[in-house]
C-alpha cells in the first residue's frame, strides 16, 4: 500500500483542488438566494427605515462574504445569464465645443461642428481630423483661424499645437469614459461585466444579470458634472424678461416668424391658481404687488404705473396682456420682498414693463409642456444678448406633481438663473453616502470634501449667508438651499431625489467621478432572463448527453479500463471549470462547446493508449508491462494532436472576439488538463490497482492476461 501513496495523492489532490476552486461558485449561489429572501422581506416592510434595516442586516452579516464568493466563482457570460449588450459612443463633439472660448463661438464655428457631426455618423474616422478638414473648408476661407476659437494657455499657440491638444483631449475623454464607466458598473454591483474600447470612439458593454435597464441607462449616461453655483433670481433678471417681451412683441409686429405662444397658456395660468399648494416647499400668497411696493425699481427711475388696459373687461385685459407679454406669460413669477420671511412669497406677480420690477428675490415655475417653448426662446442669439451676460438658466431636476380640484395632475418645474461660472465643482468630493433625511424621511445624498474643497466651501458659504447656492448635476438643479451659516468641514447634502434607488445612483456617479465628454447609447440589446435560462438548460443538456454517451461507450468497449478513463474525464471537466473560476474566466455557450470537444479529445487520448496496450497484450506481454509500453508508445501521437490543436486555440483567442475567445479559452485549458488526466491520472489508477494485488485488468480484450 505504501507504494501506492504517491499514486493515490496524484488522483485525490486534483479532485480536492477542483472542489476547492468551485466551492465559491456554490457559496455565491447560496448567498444570492439568501439575499433574494432578504430583499423580499425588505419589500414587504411597512416603512423605509425597516426596509433599510433589513438590507443593512444582510450586508453586515453576509455582504463581504458574498463579494468574496462572487469574485472567485465561475462567471457566466451574457448568453447564459441574460442582461444588457450596449454600444456607447463618446460625444467628442461636445468636448470640442466646450474646449472653445465661449464668447468666440459663432455661426461659422457651429456650421463646422454640425457638418463634422453629420460626417462622423457614417465614418469611424478620427473626429478631430474631420473637424480640422471641415474647418479648413468652411471657416478658413472666411479668414477664421483655430486660434480665434481655442486658447489652451500658450502665447505662441500654433494651428498644429491646437489640433494636437484637441486630439489629446479627445483620447483622454475616451480613456476616462472607460475608467469612469468601469468604476460605476463595479460600484453598482454587476459581476463579470465586459467593458472594452472598439474603434475610435466607441465602448462595448456586456452586463450580465442586469434586470433594471432604465437604471442602467441612467447610470451609464449620467455625465456627473457636479457644480455649486450662486442663484441670481433677482430684479435684474426679471427686468430682462420684460425686455424680452418688448423684443418679441416688436418682432411680431414686423414679422410673423416668432414662435407662437401656446393658446392655452392663459387657461393654464388660471388653473394653477386653483391648485392646492399645501404640499409645496413654500406657500406664497396669491396676490399682486401694490403701487406702494413699486417705489424701488430696478433702473432707479420712477416706475411707469400707467395702466395700459384701463377700461377693458377682465377677459379683454387678460388677452391683451398675453399679446403684450409673449414671454413672461409662459411661466409664473413669485416675488419675495427684501427682508421678508421665506413663507411670504407673493404669488403670480405681473408687471407692465421692466421699470416696474422691484428689488427682491424671485421664484419661477413653468409647466412641463411649456418648457421647450421657453428654452427655444432663451437660446436665441438675440435673446441671450438681453439677459445678464454672466448667468445661465437651468431647470430643476424634479417637477412638483400637483393636482387641481378635479384631480387632474400637473407637472411643474422650477427654473433658476445661475452664475455661469461655478463656485466649486465635484472634483473636491471624496465620498458620498445615500441615506435618509431624519426630519423629512426623504432620500438624500451626503457628501464630504477634501481639505482644499472644505476650505473653499467654508469661504464661499461664509460670503453668501442668506443667499441661495444651487447644487447642479449635469445641468439640472437638484436643490437650491439658502446658506444659513458658514459651513466648515466640507460636509453637505443633496436633496430632491424621489426614491432610494435614485439616491443610490447619484452616490455611485459622485464617487466614480465625472465624464469629460457625454456618452450616447447607439445600440442596445436586451437578453431576457428566460432566454438566458433556456440557453443554460440547453447547454447543460448537451454537455450531459455528450458526456453520458461517451462514458457509456468507454465502459461498454473497454470494460474496467473504460471506467478508469471515465474517472479521468470527470476529473478533467472539474479541473477545467475550477481553473476558469480561479483565473476569473467567463463561461459562455461557446465555452460549453469547448468543454464538450475537450471530453471527446480526452477520450481519444485514452483510445490511443488502450489500443496500444491491447496490441502489447496480444504479443504476450504481462499486464504491467503492456500498460507501461502502451503509455510510452502512444505519448508522441497524443502530444502531436494536442499541441497542434492548442496552437489553433491560441490563434482563435488572440485574433477572435467574444464567443470565439470563450470557445478558444476553454479549449486550451481543456487540452492542458487532458494531457494531465489522460496520461498521469488514468495510469495512476492502473498502478494502484496492480499494487493492490490485482492480476488482471480488462481492456475489453477477448481474453484476460495475467501479470
Amino acid at each position: 500500500m505504501k507504494k501506492s501513496v504517491g499514486k493515490i495523492l496524484l488522483v485525490v489532490i486534483p479532485l480536492i483542488i477542483s472542489i476547492f476552486l468551485l466551492y465559491p461558485t456554490y457559496k455565491a449561489s447560496q448567498l444570492e438566494k439568501l439575499k433574494q429572501e432578504y430583499l423580499e422581506k425588505a419589500k414587504q416592510a411597512k416603512n423605509p427605515q425597516d426596509s433599510s434595516a433589513i438590507i443593512e442586516s444582510f450586508e453586515k452579516s453576509y455582504g463581504e462574504e458574498l463579494i468574496n464568493a462572487r469574485a472567485n466563482r465561475i462567471k457566466l457570460g451574457l448568453d447564459l445569464r441574460g442582461g444588457m449588450y450596449v454600444t456607447l459612443e463618446v460625444d467628442v463633439f461636445k468636448m470640442i465645443e466646450e474646449s472653445a472660448i465661449r464668447d468666440a463661438i459663432d455661426d461659422i464655428f457651429i456650421e463646422v461642428l454640425e457638418k463634422t457631426k453629420q460626417e462622423a455618423k457614417i465614418s469611424d474616422e478620427d473626429v478631430v481630423e474631420i473637424f480640422k478638414r471641415n474647418f479648413d473648408e468652411i471657416a478658413r476661407p472666411k479668414k477664421k483661424y483655430l486660434s480665434d476659437y481655442f486658447d489652451f494657455g500658450s502665447e505662441s499657440e500654433t494651428e498644429d499645437k491646437i489640433i494636437k491638444k484637441l486630439k489629446e483631449n479627445a483620447e483622454e475623454s475616451i480613456e476616462q469614459a472607460l475608467q469612469v464607466i468601469r468604476q460605476r458598473v463595479d460600484k453598482y454591483g454587476i459581476s463579470e461585466p465586459t467593458i472594452q474600447k472598439i474603434g475610435q470612439r466607441r465602448i462595448l458593454l456586456e452586463l450580465p444579470g442586469v434586470t433594471n435597464e432604465r437604471e442602467m441607462r441612467q447610470l451609464i449616461q449620467t455625465t456627473a458634472r457636479l457644480e455649486f453655483k450662486l442663484v441670481r433670481n433677482d430684479e435684474n433678471l426679471v427686468a430682462a424678461f420684460y425686455k424680452i417681451d418688448e423684443f418679441l412683441k416688436k418682432e411680431k409686429e414686423i414679422s410673423k416668424g416668432v414662435p407662437k405662444i401656446p393658446t392655452d397658456t392663459a387657461n393654464k395660468l388660471q388653473e394653477i391658481k386653483s391648485i392646492d399648494t399645501t404640499n409645496r416647499q413654500t406657500t406664497p400668497k396669491d396676490t399682486n404687488l401694490t403701487e406702494q411696493q413699486l417705489d424701488t425699481t430696478n433702473s432707479g427711475e420712477l416706475p411707469d404705473t400707467t395702466d395700459p388696459y384701463a377700461g377693458l373687461s377682465q377677459e379683454e385685459k387678460s388677452k391683451k396682456y398675453i399679446e403684450d407679454h409673449p414671454f413672461t406669460t409662459l411661466f409664473v413669477t413669485n416675488f419675495l420682498p427684501p427682508n421678508a420671511e421665506r413663507t411670504q412669497y407673493q404669488r403670480d406677480v405681473r408687471f407692465y414693463n421692466a421699470s416696474q420690477v422691484p428689488k427682491g428675490e424671485y421664484d419661477f415655475e413653468i409647466f412641463d409642456e411649456v418648457w421647450n417653448k421657453f428654452e427655444s426662446i432663451i437660446n436665441r442669439k438675440e435673446i441671450r444678448a438681453l439677459l445678464p451676460y454672466d448667468v445661465e438658466i437651468l431647470r430643476s431636476a424634479k417637477p412638483n406633481i400637483i393636482k387641481d380640484n378635479k384631480g387632474k395632475e400637473f407637472k411643474i418645474y422650477s427654473f433658476y438663473a445661475l452664475k455661469r461660472e461655478p463656485e466649486l465643482t465635484g472634483e473636491v468630493i471624496t465620498d458620498a453616502i445615500a441615506t435618509y433625511d431624519p426630519t423629512t424621511n426623504q432620500p438624500i445624498v451626503t457628501m464630504s470634501m477634501n481639505t482644499d474643497g472644505a476650505e473653499k466651501w467654508a469661504r464661499i458659504t461664509g460670503a453668501n449667508i442668506k443667499k441661495r447656492i444651487a447644487i447642479v448635476l449635469d445641468n439640472l438643479v437638484y436643490s437650491a438651499p439658502v446658506v444659513q451659516q458658514k459651513i466648515v468641514g466640507g460636509n453637505s447634502q443633496i436633496t430632491g431625489m424621489s426614491s432610494p434607488e435614485e439616491a443610490k445612483l447619484l452616490k455611485i456617479v459622485l464617487k466614480a467621478g465625472a465624464l469629460k465628454a457625454p456618452v450616447e447609447i447607439i445600440e442596445e440589446r436586451i437578453v431576457g432572463p428566460s432566454l438566458g435560462e433556456d440557453s443554460i438548460q440547453k447547454g447543460l443538456n448537451s454537455l450531459l448527453i455528450a458526456a453520458l454517451l461517451v462514458l457509456l461507450f468507454m465502459i461498454m468497449y473497454y470494460s474496467l479500463a473504460g471506467v478508469y478513463a471515465n474517472v479521468a474525464v470527470l476529473i478533467n471537466v472539474l479541473l477545467i471549470i475550477g481553473i476558469m473560476a480561479a483565473f476569473q474566466g467567463t463561461l459562455t455557450l461557446p465555452g460549453i462547446a469547448g468543454i464538450i470537444l475537450t471530453i471527446g479529445m480526452a477520450v481519444d487520448a485514452n483510445v490511443l493508449i488502450y489500443e496500444r496496450i491491447r496490441e502489447e497484450l496480444e504479443k504476450g506481454r504481462s499486464i504491467r508491462s503492456a500498460i507501461d509500453e502502451g503509455y510510452t508508445k502512444a505519448l508522441s501521437a497524443i502530444l502531436d494532436s494536442n499541441i497542434t490543436t492548442f496552437i489553433t486555440g491560441l490563434i482563435l483567442y488572440f485574433f477572435g472576439t467574444g464567443p470565439i475567445q470563450g470557445f478558444a479559452m476553454t479549449l486550451m485549458i481543456g487540452i492542458l488538463t487532458t494531457l494531465f488526466t489522460a496520461i498521469l491520472i488514468s495510469k495512476a489508477l492502473f498502478q494502484i490497482t496492480l499494487n493492490m494485488g490485482k492480476t488482471n485488468i480488462s481492456f475489453g480484450q477477448p481474453k484476460q492476461v495475467n501479470a
